[in-house]
Parts: structure tokens; sequence; C-alpha cells
């Protein structure tokens, strides 16, 4: 795949550019390595300064930099813009939070005597270069949710970005840059998939996160096992949205529509199963739908489009394959449906009922603006088809009963559960799945520590 931006609205090759040759990724290796020698040492007043710094730029940025990620991926302005002020809040939030989150911890006093110490702690110290493989989803946050706690802990940055991206990869280096980190300190590797392999055996980089599919997790977790090395997958997601009798069946349909559409349902964490009890089903449906088709599709510079168009033709492709497929296996097809006409990567929001277990959309997760209907006898059946899927990121639960709530948190199986409302990252909590949609955390404390050598120091009496 070429490194270019290609506007999605229209197709159009607007830049190209060439990969990085060996040299220079050597010269970029070495000065990672270099760096972390001195950058690992910094006060965390220091490196909170240079972060704080970096969000500042970034919230002055956020109208030329929204403009960028909207031409180069696709995402309404409108989206692109609070993508940006996102992620000054979470870098903001670990430059204030980074020395609390890790601080030495000091075991129980029982504990230490029992172990012939006069005095032990644990301490977290950095591991060095973490090599950052990201997505074109969210392509400040992705990187940000990684580089802000990474950063903060004493580590150093390679960021491998999405290829469709890489005006808003250069950026990134830019902003730390202007914002006084030393050189080294966060570099983006213009570079294609294959060269990753070689990156990550490099014996200099001591770790990598992973945002994007479960091929390239596969790829990644394989070498980086080979080479006992950490790493952090956060992988697909076909989350499910369940829909009880208890629930506001009125906000729970309106939370579905943003929860299906945003970001044109390119994100890992959107919705994607509805999985509605069938004492509501017809209400939620009705209205479901109804939101769906009134979504305005467009310019993604429009400031009044809410949908705009997918990231690539291959996208659009998928989803069509999807669609046709449920179609030909019986899956009704409530709005949308149909490729438009014109240029550009759009697919209309869509909805499909009928859905059964033989059907591709069952199995695979739909990157791009449609849901998938089913309804459920009773909360049993919700858990089941909840829990029939490879994927368990996220899920929605919407239901006013102190009963369900329990019954969901503890059987479902996913990484987070949101009750009465839409899943959504937030620096203060852990975010993160389970199966095939991969291991470990991003944010939160559980976060920073991921890319932490865990030490214990142990004193004789």
């Amino acid at each position: 795949m070429p490194i270019a931006t290609v506007n999605p609205a229209n197709g159009e090759t607007l830049r190209t550019y060439e990969a990085m040759g060996e040299e220079e990724i050597e010269r970029r290796l070495q000065l990672a390595e270099a760096t972390f020698r001195t950058y690992r040492t910094t006060a965390f007043d220091e490196r909170a300064r240079l972060m704080h710094r970096a969000a500042d730029l970034l919230e002055e940025d956020q109208e030329e930099i929204g403009k960028v990620i909207t031409t180069e991926m696709g995402k309404p302005v409108k989206q692109a813009r609070a993508e940006a002020a996102k992620c000054a809040k979470a870098m903001r939030w670990y430059a204030d939070h980074a020395a609390e989150l890790l601080a030495d911890e000091e075991p129980a006093e029982s504990d230490v005597k029992d172990s012939g110490a006069s005095r032990a702690l644990v301490r977290y110290r950095p591991l060095g270069p973490v090599l950052a493989v990201m997505p074109w989803n969210f392509p400040l946050w992705q990187v940000i949710r990684f580089a802000a706690p990474a950063l903060m802990a004493g580590n150093v940055g390679l960021l491998k970005h999405a290829s469709n991206v890489p005006q808003t990869a250069l950026y990134l280096e830019d902003l730390f840059h202007r914002a006084g980190s030393p050189e080294g300190c966060f570099q983006t590797l213009l570079i294609g998939s294959a060269a990753v392999d070689d990156i990550l055996r490099d014996e200099r980089v001591r770790a990598a996160t992973l945002t994007g599919s479960e091929p390239a997790g596969r790829a990644v977790a394989s070498t980086a096992g080979e080479m006992i090395k950490k790493t952090v997958l956060e992988l697909g997601g076909s989350d499910p949205f369940v829909v009880m009798p208890s629930a506001d069946v009125d906000r729970a349909a309106q939370v579905a529509v943003t929860a299906r559409t945003q970001n044109a349902g390119q994100s890992c964490i959107a919705a994607k199963r509805f999985i509605v009890h069938t004492d509501v089903y017809d209400a939620f449906v009705e209205r479901f739908t109804e939101g769906m088709k009134a979504l305005t599709v467009g310019d993604p510079m429009d400031e009044e489009t809410e949908v705009g168009p997918l990231s690539s033709e291959q996208g659009v492709n998928d989803l069509v394959e999807l669609v046709d497929d449920a179609r030909r296996g019986g899956a009704q097809v409530l709005c949308g449906g149909e490729r438009p006409d014109g240029p550009g990567w759009y697919y209309p929001p869509t909805v499909l009922a009928g859905i059964t277990r033989d059907m591709r959309i069952h199995r695979e997760e739909a990157f791009g603006p449609v849901a998938t209907l089913y309804r459920a006898a009773d909360l049993d059946e919700a858990v089941l088809i909840a829990n029939d899927t490879d994927f368990g990121l996220s899920s929605n639960v919407w239901t006013r009963d102190d009963a369900d709530v329990d019954r969901f948190v503890r059987d479902l199986e996913a990484g987070g559960v949101y009750v009465n409302g839409m899943t959504a990252s937030h620096p203060a909590f852990p975010f993160g799945g389970v199966k095939r949609s991969g291991y470990g955390r991003e944010l939160s404390g559980h976060g920073i520590r991921e890319f932490c050598n865990i030490t214990t120091v142990w004193h004789g009496a």
C-alpha cells in the first residue's frame, strides 16, 4: 500500500511519500536508544511540563489538524476537531496523574518483616523505545492514548502509522518536537507494513503496541513472542447493544444511532449487534431505523454532515459483500443497503433484521455504518447472543433493573460493560478486550504500567 493522502470524499490522491530506507530507519533507532538513556531519568515535573505544552499546541491546532484528518480518512470535520480536543484532555490527565500512578508502592510492614527485609518497595521503571503500530480510524486518539502514558512513564515512542494518514503521522512527531521534547523522544517512521517485523526484532525496541486488525495483531504478537517482548493488542470488536424491557427505549434508540454511525461506523468499540428483548423489539426497531434514515450523509468538510465516506474503496467493498451475503441468507434490509452512485467511498446507514448464525455478518466485524438486529426472548438468550462472537471488546446494556445489570456484568465476555450509555474511552478508565479483541489495557493506571519494568527493591536487615 503506498504511503499517501487520498481524499475518501472523491478518491483524489493529494500527496505521496517515499518510505524511509534502511539507513534512515537505523538513524532513528539509534536516536531513540540514545534519547531514552537520558529521558528516562527526567523528573515527572519536567515530563509533565512537556506534555502540557504539547496539549496546549494541539488545542491551538484543532482547526488545522482537524481538516487534515478529514482529508486523509474522511471523518466529519466536527468529529475530527473533537478528537483533537479529546487528545489534549488525555495528555493533561496523564501529565497531572503519572507521578501518582507510578509512585513507589510500600508492601505491608508484616510482609516486609516476614521476608527478612528492613525495607522493601515496588518501583515502576520505563522499558525503553516502544513501537506503536496504529490505525487510521482515530489517527490522533489511537496514538495519543499510547504516547501520553508511555512518555510520562519515561519511555520513548516510535510510531508506525497507517499508510493512508501520513500527514497526521508527521504532525504528531512535529507536535512533540515543538513542545520541546528531546529529539528522539517521539519519532514517526514512514514505512510500510512489511518493515515492521525487522524493526520489532531489533534489540533496541523493547516492546510494542498495536491497534488494528486481527491478522496484524497475530503477526506482531508472533514476532514479539519469538523475541520475548511485551505487547499490548487492541484488535477488532463486534460489540453488543442490549435493550431490556425496563429500558428507556426512546433514549436507547437515539444513542444507538450515534453508537453505530460515529466515524461512519469505523470504530472497534462501535455498537454493531443490537440485541433487543421481544417485549420492546418493535418499538426500538421503529425508532432506531427512523434515526438511521434521518442522518445527513455527505461532504465531511460540511459542518452539517453526520456521516462521511469510509476511508477506502476496499472498506466499501467489504460492507457490500457482508450485506449482500446477509440478504441472500434471508436478512431484511430495513434501510440503506445499496452503494450510492457518484464519487467518493460512501455507504449509507443500514439496518439489517433477521440475522442468523450462518451469515458472515454474524461472525465478522462490519467496519462501517451497518447495524444488525436480534430478537431475544429473555435475559438468558440476550447473554447467549451477546457472547456468540469471537470478539470481546466492549458492550452496552440498557435496563433499569439492578438484577439485570448484575447478571450482565457477571456474564458478558467483554472488556467493558456500559450501562444506559454508549461505550466511550476516557483516560481514567482502562480500555481493552478479551478473546480475539486482544489483550493488555490502555489508559488509566493499568495502561501506563503496561510498559514499565515492575521492580522489587529489597533491603536486608
